[in-house]
Order: C-alpha cells, then sequence, then structure tokens
C-alpha cells in the first residue's frame, strides 16, 4: 500500500504545474471546508438532541405534577359523602327494607350524585356509582351500559378493603361502556363509617380522561411529536392518536424504569422518547418525536449550507482554475523560450507584462537573453576584428611592397657580401612570421608584443640606414603584464609610412608604461611617437570623431587604427582604447590605453571576454 502512495506521490510530482495547483488548491479548501461543515453540523445536531433530551422531561414532570393535582382532586370527591348526614345515613340502612322505603333512598342519593357530581364543578366526570349493601345508586351524565348486568359485586367487590386508597381501573378492566364510547378511567373508593369504622360501600367515579388532553395538548403544539400515557404494562390510557387507547405499546418492556430521555434505533426512523413516572399511579407519560424533526431548521440551514457549499466550490474552482492557467500559462511560454535559447534562437518574444514574480522572473531572462544576444555579437565582432588584425598584421609581413623591399636589402647586402646583415634581416623577418602565425593566443606578453615591434623596426632600420632610426622605452614593471596581439604593429607602420614621407630623417619612439590613475587604478599606456609632417587639423579632427564612434561600425579608411581602438575598446570598455594627438610640422602621437592584465595567458583571455 505505501509503495502504491508512494508511487502516486512520485507520479504527481510530474504533473504540470497547473495540475497541482488545482488539486492543492482542491485538497487544502474544498476538503477541509466539507470536514468542518459536516462536524459542526453533527455537534449542533447533537446538542440540539441533548437540549431536547433535557428539556422535555422537565416538561413531562411538570404535566405529571398537574395530572397528579387533577387525580389528587378527584379522589377527595368521594368525600364530600362524609359531609352529608343524610347519605351516610342511607348508606347505613340495611338493604332489607321495604320496597317504598328503598325507591325513596335510592331517588334521594341519586339526586345528590346529581347535583354534587355530574353538575358539580368538574365537567371530566361521565357517572358515579356507589355500591353498598347490594344497593346502586348512581348518577351519569350519558347513558351507559354493561354495568348492571354484570356480576360487578364480584368485579369491583362492594366489601373490598382498599386500605383507605383510592384505586383505578383503566378501560380495559371494566366492561362498562358509555354512549358514544368515551375513553375514560373508573376510580374507586372504599367508604368507611367513621363512627364504628365499618364499610360503608364503595364509589365508583367514571373520569373522562379529556383531563389528560388538557394537561398534556400544549406539549405537542405542532402535532409532530406523539403523547401518551399508559400503566406499567404498557396498556395506553390516552394517546394523541384516539385508535392506539387500550392498545399495549409493545417496546414498553425495554423502556428504562426511571424518567429521563433515550434514543431507540428499533424502529425504522430514530426516535427521541422522554419519560416521566406519575407516582401513586404508576402510569407513565411518554412523549416521542422522531430525531429529524428535531433537526428540521438545523436541516435547513444544513442544506442552505451544502447549496452555498457547492456554489463556492464551483466558483472557487473556477477561479483556481484561471489563476493556475493565469501562473502557469506565462511559466510555459517562459519554459518554450529558455528551451528556444537552449537551441541558440534568441530571437526571444515575451509578451508579460505582470509585475509578479513570474513577470519579474520573465524580464530578467529577457534582459538575460537580450544581454547575451549582445555579448554573442560583440564577441564575434571582436573575433572578426581580432581575425582582421592578425590578417592585417600577417598581411604587413606578406606585402608585396614590404617583402619585395625587404628581399631587395637582402639580396644587395648579398652582393656586397655583407653576411652579418643578411642573416640578421632573415632572422628578423623569419620571427616575425613565426609570430604572426605560431602563436594563436588572442593576449601576449607584452614583452613578446615589443621584441615583435624591435624586429620589425630592425627591418626598417637596416632598409633606411642612417634616415630611420626608433627608439623603444620599456618600463620594467608593465613587461610583467600581457596585451592583446597586434595592437602596436598598425600603429607603428603608420609612423613609418608618414613619418618617412617628408624625406627627412624619420626618428620613431615606442615606449609602453604602467601608470596610476587619479582613482587609484593602473593602466597600461603604449605611446608611438614620430617626428614626422604631422596631421592637419581638420584630418585630425575626422580620425578623433571616428575614433569617438561606435567601434563595431565597420571602416574603410585608416583600417589598421581604428581596427586596434575597437579590439580594445570592445574588450575592456569605452574608457580604454586609442587616442592620437599630432602637430603639423612636429609629428604625431598615439597612445593605446589598456587595463593591467596579470596571471597567464588564459586567465587574462577570460578578463577580456568578461569584458
Amino acid at each position: 500500500m505505501w509503495i502504491n502512495m508512494t508511487s502516486k506521490l512520485w507520479g504527481f510530482k510530474n504533473y504540470r504545474l497547473r495540475t497541482k495547483l488545482i488539486v492543492t488548491y482542491v485538497l487544502l479548501t474544498v476538503i477541509p471546508m466539507s470536514l468542518l461543515g459536516y462536524i459542526a453540523y453533527s455537534q449542533y445536531s447533537t446538542s440540539i438532541e441533548e437540549q431536547v433530551g433535557e428539556y422535555i422531561p422537565k416538561i413531562l414532570a411538570q404535566a405529571n405534577e398537574n395530572i397528579s393535582n387533577q387525580i389528587r382532586e378527584f379522589s377527595n370527591l368521594p368525600d364530600q359523602l362524609y359531609n352529608s348526614d343524610q347519605m351516610v345515613g342511607i348508606l347505613r340502612k340495611d338493604s332489607y327494607q321495604n320496597q317504598s322505603s328503598m325507591l325513596q333512598d335510592e331517588f334521594t342519593f341519586n339526586n345528590y350524585l346529581s347535583r354534587n357530581f355530574i353538575n358539580g364543578e368538574s365537567s371530566d366526570i361521565l357517572g358515579v356509582f356507589v355500591l353498598s349493601k347490594n344497593r346502586i345508586f348512581q348518577s351519569t351524565k350519558i347513558p351507559y351500559s354493561n354495568f348492571e348486568g354484570t356480576d360487578y359485586k364480584d368485579i369491583y367487590g362492594q366489601e373490598i378493603e382498599l386500605g383507605g386508597e383510592e384505586k383505578f381501573l383503566l378501560p380495559h378492566q371494566t366492561s362498562l361502556q358509555f354512549e358514544g364510547n368515551p375513553p375514560f378511567v373508573l376510580l374507586m373508593k372504599q367508604l368507611t363509617d367513621l363512627e364504628n369504622r365499618t364499610n360503608l360501600g364503595t364509589v365508583l367515579i367514571a373520569v373522562d380522561i379529556s383531563f389528560l388532553e388538557n394537561v398534556i395538548k400544549n406539549l405537542n403544539e405542532e402535532g409532530k411529536a406523539k403523547l401518551w400515557m399508559m400503566d406499567e404494562d404498557g396498556r395506553i390510557i390516552y394517546h394523541t392518536n384516539p385508535e392506539l387507547v387500550r392498545s399495549i405499546d409493545s417496546l414498553a418492556v425495554d423502556y428504562p424504569k426511571i424518567n429521563g430521555s433515550f434514543r431507540t434505533t428499533k424502529e425504522e426512523q430514530n426516535r427521541l422518547i422522554s419519560l416521566n413516572y406519575l407516582d401513586g399511579t404508576g402510569w407513565i407519560l411518554a412523549h416521542s418525536i422522531l430525531a429529524e424533526n428535531l433537526t428540521e431548521r438545523t436541516d435547513l440551514v444544513r442544506n442552505a449550507t451544502i447549496i452555498i457549499f457547492i456554489v463556492f466550490v464551483l466558483i472557487s474552482t473556477v477561479i483556481s482554475i484561471l489563476l493556475a492557467w493565469n501562473v502557469s500559462s506565462p511559466l510555459h511560454r517562459l519554459t518554450n523560450s529558455m528551451k528556444n535559447v537552449e537551441k541558440g534562437n534568441f530571437d526571444v518574444d515575451l509578451s508579460i507584462t505582470t509585475t509578479d514574480e513570474v513577470g519579474i522572473l520573465a524580464n530578467n531572462f529577457t534582459s538575460m537573453v537580450t544581454e547575451i544576444k549582445e555579448l554573442v555579437r560583440k564577441n564575434y565582432q571582436i573575433e572578426l576584428k581580432q581575425k582582421e588584425a592578425e590578417l592585417y598584421a600577417l598581411q604587413s609581413q606578406i606585402n608585396p611592397h614590404f617583402m619585395y623591399n625587404t628581399l631587395e636589402t637582402i639580396v644587395m647586402s648579398v652582393e656586397e657580401d655583407e653576411k652579418d646583415t643578411v642573416v640578421e634581416m632573415v632572422t628578423l623577418l623569419g620571427r616575425m612570421l613565426r609570430y604572426s602565425i605560431s602563436n594563436k593566443e588572442d593576449i601576449v606578453p607584452i614583452s613578446d608584443e615589443l621584441a615583435h615591434i624591435k624586429d620589425y623596426l630592425r627591418i626598417q632600420k637596416i632598409r633606411f640606414e642612417d634616415k630611420f632610426d626608433f627608439a623603444i622605452h620599456e618600463d620594467k614593471n608593465a613587461l610583467r603584464f600581457y596585451t592583446p596581439k597586434f595592437i602596436l604593429q598598425p600603429l607603428v607602420e603608420n609612423a613609418v609610412k608618414y613619418g618617412m614621407k617628408s624625406g627627412q630623417d624619420g626618428k620613431l619612439e615606442v615606449s609602453v608604461e604602467w601608470l596610476q590613475q587619479a582613482n587609484g587604478s593602473y593602466v597600461i599606456v603604449f605611446k608611438v611617437k614620430d617626428n614626422g609632417p604631422g596631421i592637419k587639423p581638420e584630418s585630425l579632427e575626422k580620425i578623433q570623431h571616428m575614433l569617438a564612434d561606435d567601434p563595431m561600425i565597420k571602416k574603410d579608411s585608416h583600417f589598421g587604427l581604428l581596427n586596434v581602438h575597437a579590439r580594445v575598446a570592445m574588450n575592456f570598455g569605452s574608457e580604454y582604447g586609442v587616442k592620437i594627438s599630432s602637430l603639423v610640422g612636429e609629428g604625431t602621437e598615439v597612445e593605446i590605453k589598456i587595463p593591467v592584465l596579470v596571471g597567464g595567458s588564459e586567465e587574462s583571455q577570460n578578463e577580456i571576454r568578461k569584458n
């Protein structure tokens, strides 16, 4: 199982970001909210049941108290007979007397019963029967049957001993019926002669159980609960459904014998049943209501909450999808752009205008790609300039005019048998060619670059003999550093070419210095100075203007000078490069400033690439 879960989690890890965001949102919002709602509803429903379970038994107890008062009043009714000496006297008479006297006593007693019981304060009395010495005195509100015809003496027992307590006979315990078959209970109480403690008879009072209804009807205002009164055997005395009166509650045997509420699960629907036992009678007042009726209002809240929750989930899911799409779409475009850049396509078009993290990332990526593209273009131009410089230097050495002049000088030296001169020029020419084609590094030690220039100037010195002279001033501190290759030869060639053009003796000075600037940093400065005719101001201004232009722009004139400036400026920045100054008649000075390049050639190469 853990392996499967791990596999699924690993698979989820590889899902698309949009899917992850949506799934994560559902897990973190919908499920917790569902659980929270379910728990809140369950707790609220349980709380309602508990409160109702505690509240209803108290109401039942109060109802039973009222019922007890009613029963107590009914129980005291027979005692009214003791207040009438005439009635007590009739009851004391022997049953064996003449017919006339018996009828007179019966008439008198029945009238008394009618006045004091049937037409008295209590409207719930259906009839009153007094059994005394084989006589029956009676008075009823409505006609009745099945009383005189039965062996009531054995059933009710006028001679029974109740010990001064009353007894209730339930409808199923008597065959007595009243017209209309109203439900009633029969209160039975023994009459005792207070003078000699002999038994005078038994009084039976039929009480309509509507008095129960009057008491407990307020407990079921909405009619959704069931209320019934039953005896200890479960025989129903009163029920909100009149058809169940006299029937037996089959579940009564399982009811607890204490007051309180409990929830039954034996029926199809759960019910909350509350019981309260009536003292003295053994009767039980029961209240039953479906659990779902208790939570009807809660169910309305639950259903409304579910509908709102579903609407909320739908709306928030749509929002989460849009949000996930809004987040993942720029990332998707950014990923595709990265793939294109990885393949060498630097034409990135990321139209992401947001200012969030994704927008910042996209802008940074676009800036980076643009910079890389510019660096690639710049490096390409630098490499091209470098190759042009090398080609220019190589062309200088194999320049037909240069080669012709050099070889002519060698031939003349041979003819004059100047072997040392021939050997020297061949050696110098060979060393120059070897320097040009053997060293493939972009930067070289300054000493090597100066040695190459010395060889070139030495050849020129041999050619022009006393008409040309040169001097090289070397700063020992500068010789331990490096310089881009072939940055001096184009300048020196120009100086030789234009410095000798006037026909005067040419003098050329080449120097290299390690100088500290005003900001404390150091630079390497090359200077090539001639004593030629100089450059006219307008021409000098034009050259300076060309040096100030974008070094990447290709220019046809002054190729050597501008090539050197472009290489230096592109490699190290605009603060470096070539500066030229000249005065007509006094000569020209060209200055090259480069940064201090230390370490081996590889480190200096890296320095150039970084710039």
